[in-house]
Formats: C-alpha cells, structure tokens, sequence
C-alpha cells in the first residue's frame, strides 16, 4: 500500500533503525531523534522497534492512505484527527482506504511519530532506512517529504486486530522545561561545576545535528578548538561563541570544540523532544549512577518493549 502526503511540515522524514556501523564510514548514525517514542509508536502497530516511521517535526502534517491500515502516534503532542473526527495518541488507529489523517502543531515536545502495521519502505544504506539530510542518504531519495509524495508500506503483514494503548508509566509527560541527566565530558574542568546550578534555554539554532542553548557558560580559559576527537549524540560541545551545543543523531562523529558534559543514554531521547524557548537544566551523576539509572529506565520499559535498548 501507499500513503499520499498531503502536507508535511518542515523535515518530516522517515526514520528507522541507527546505523550502527557508521564509525567506519565517517557516516552518523541518524535514526529517530526520539527513539523511545518511535519505538512506542511501533509497539501499538505491533511492528519491531527499528521499523520505519514517519517523523513529523513540530507539524503541521496530513496524508491520505490508499487502502485499510493500522497506524498510531506517539511523540510530541499534537491535535490529530482522522477524517476531521479528533483521535488520541497512544493508541492502535484502524484507518480505510480514502481515510485522511491531520496532525496539528505540536504544543509540547517537537517530534511525533507516526508508525503503520510493517512499517514504511524506505532507501537502506549502511543497513538502515534512516534519513540523513545533509547528505541526503537513505529514507526517501535521502530528502525531508513533501506535498504529492507516495510513501510505500509493508503490506504482507497481518494488522492487529485489538486496539494497543500504551501503558501509563511510559506515556512521559512533555512540558516546556527539562531536567537532564549527564556526567563530565572529556573537556570537563573544575570550572564547570556551575553548569549544574544554571538553567539554559534552547533557541531557534536547532535541527537533527543539534540544539544550541544559552546560558552562563564558564570560561574554560583555553584554546577555542582541540584536536579533533570521536563526539556522538548527547555530547555537549562550548563554541567559542559561547553558547552551547547539544548533539543529536545527525551530529557529526569527530569535532574539535571542546566537550564539557554529556547527556546520559537514560534521558538522551528527551533530546529529540526539546524546541526553541524550552528550558533546562543539567542533573550532575557519577558513571556508576549513570549506569544505575539506564538499568533502571531499561526495567521500566523493557516489559512491555522487549526488544528495544535506549
């Protein structure tokens, strides 16, 4: 089957599995900027967690299906309606050949995911049907959708035929304000310590390669640029304009800017869902209690998303 887009918003692309071999290539690893909430959306199609979905950023989205479907959203929070009647996220959708789904603008968080029973097709490179936009691998024709696109999906599975709905404890609540936790960066210094006690603020500076945030950033008193060294997603970087820059799955995988924090892997989902305006602040852990609380998160969600690792 297909799906017609009808109206995409800006990068909304599809977005499945990381790709994990990409230190070798010099590739990132793309894959969903909010991997929870695609993992989520998957789970109430009863797809794998690595299949592709629809990332709609901020919205607005709409898109018509070809034929009968199972769908769900999950992710940033949206009004969404099918066929102009309002429906809820987290929650198996039955759709009918003609069927025409709105997704509003996101009022909390920035992504959301939309996910259909096998998952959609997309163009695998380095073993992945993620999208990596700057340059333009992957997805489809390795670019963000747009209006008239026919995006194929996998119709040689059998739908579910009950409605899901996602269990409380992991429908985490967006707000305006985030609390991250992160440990010391390999750039860290003793004049660091008063990230801890600052709050910051995301700006418009902002894509899949990452955020910038403003704040009080210290005086690291050193050059503006070190020899260049592996970063991934999560890494806090200090520019010498002196604004910070948290990276996200498109991020580049060497850089040369000094690496102060980095956001642990328990919280580096909240990433995907931090927008221009929203606040946050940074929660000091050990390693071993970074360890600690990744095991603990993986607990909670691993009984009812058995095979997806944060």
């Amino acid at each position: 089957m297909t799906v017609r887009i009808i109206e995409a918003g800006p990068q909304a692309t599809l977005q499945g599995a990381p790709r994990d071999t990409y230190r070798h290539f010099g590739i990132p690893a793309s894959g969903p900027a909010d991997p929870l909430s695609h993992a989520i959306a998957n789970r109430l199609v009863g797809n794998a967690s690595d299949k592709a979905c629809i990332e709609i950023t901020y919205g607005p989205f709409s898109a018509e299906f070809t034929s009968a479907a199972t769908v769900a959203l999950a992710g940033a929070i949206a009004p969404i309606s099918l066929n102009d009647q309002v429906k809820p996220f987290h929650h198996t959708l039955f759709v009918e050949a003609g069927d025409v789904l709105n997704v509003g603008r996101a009022y909390a968080g920035l992504r959301t995911y939309l996910s259909i029973a096998g998952g959609f097709q997309g163009e695998d490179f380095l073993s992945s049907q993620s999208t990596y936009l700057p340059a333009g691998l992957g997805g489809l024709d390795g670019r963000a959708l747009k209006s008239g696109d026919m995006v194929s999906a996998h119709d040689d599975v059998s739908c579910p035929q009950h409605v899901e709905s996602t269990p409380e404890h992991l429908c985490f609540p967006l707000t305006h304000s985030f609390a991250l936790r992160a440990s010391e960066g390999p750039d860290y210094q003793p004049s660091c310590e008063s990230l801890w006690t600052e709050h910051f603020t995301a700006t418009r500076r902002a894509n899949r390669i990452g955020i910038e945030i403003d704040g009080n950033f210290p005086d690291l008193g050193v050059a503006a640029n070190f020899p260049s060294a592996g970063v991934f997603p999560g890494a806090l970087q200090l520019p010498p304009r002196g604004r910070g820059f948290l990276l996200l799955p498109d991020c580049q995988t060497t850089g040369g800017y000094p690496h102060i924090l980095q956001v642990n892997r328990s919280d580096r989902h909240l990433l995907g869902q931090l927008r221009p305006g929203n606040s946050l602040i940074f929660l000091h852990r050990t390693p071993d209690q970074a360890a600690e609380d990744l095991a603990k998160k993986q607990e909670l969600i691993g009984s009812w998303l058995t095979d997806f690792r944060l």
